[in-house]
């Protein structure tokens, strides 16, 4: 009797995992019929690290190679500049009445959500791969061992998930292409410049100092850092853990609802 009662649950699991991928394939569709879509993801990260290697990393003092600092840097600010796909996409399907039409067909209604996010996250891994692959043909090198490679990929893939839900909701609250691009640079742009993405915290003033220290980007870039270098990675494991943690677990449920009301 127990498992008869099981089954309809079961059910249910099993159609919204194959909902979330026909939803995650539909999303990787789109990028394969539209590659200048990744390519333009591409080439913004790249710029960074090409003009911040041998523009300005010259007059920026930093123990040991600039580019072993840089690169860890600059996949910290792709995967929150990188978040704006998500939001752009959602309020552009809303504007186009792509998500009522899902909404009303017999399919789970996480689908729609978390197809994207899991598009976004092989988006996310593509990004870093090739970041870490222009890195290396500059200079970048690992200095740990393999699995502080693979907690590397692993923290900045996470972090990008992290902001991606952020990014839902405010896609799905703005519901305007143009509104959600504004609105995205207001915050995501301050938080990834005053971090220790491109220089050291120590070198900002005081009472800057203390903001760039306690937020989620600068915990997440200097565990990306201890990983590639190898150096002892402290309390930003944790921390960066529970900074991601905190947001997914609040936004999360704020996409949802946006989603719903949508």
């Amino acid at each position: 009797m127990s498992a008869l009662t099981d089954m309809p649950s079961r059910n249910i699991v099993r159609d919204g995992v194959t909902d979330t991928l026909v939803m995650t394939k539909r999303n990787l569709l789109v990028w394969i019929r539209v590659p200048a879509y990744i390519m333009f993801t591409l080439v913004q990260p790249i710029m960074f690290v090409l003009l911040f290697r041998y523009v300005f990393g010259g007059a920026i003092p930093v123990s040991g190679h600039y580019v072993d600092y840089l690169v860890p840097g600059v996949i910290g600010q792709t995967m929150g500049f990188g978040s704006f796909g998500t939001a752009i996409a959602l309020a552009n399907e809303l504007q186009k009445g792509t998500i009522d039409r899902l909404k009303a067909m017999p399919m789970a209604r996480s689908a729609v959500l978390l197809g994207r996010l899991a598009a976004d996250t092989l988006r996310m891994t593509l990004v870093t791969l090739v970041l870490v692959g222009v890195g290396a043909a500059m200079g970048f090198r690992f200095h740990g061992g393999v699995l502080d490679a693979i907690l590397m990929f692993v923290y900045a893939v996470l972090l990008g998930l992290t902001i991606c839900t952020v990014s839902a909701f405010i896609g799905l609250s703005l519901k305007d292409e143009e509104a959600v691009q504004g609105f995205g640079l207001i915050w995501v742009f301050p938080l990834t410049f005053v971090s220790s993405a491109f220089v050291p915290v120590r070198s900002m003033p005081g009472w800057l100092q203390h903001f760039a220290v306690n937020q989620p980007f600068t915990q997440v870039i200097d565990c990306l850092r201890a990983f590639a270098s190898g150096d002892p990675v402290g309390n930003h494991w944790w921390v960066s853990l529970l900074w991601m943690a905190g947001i997914m677990a609040l936004f999360v449920p704020l996409a949802v609802r946006a989603y719903r009301r949508a």
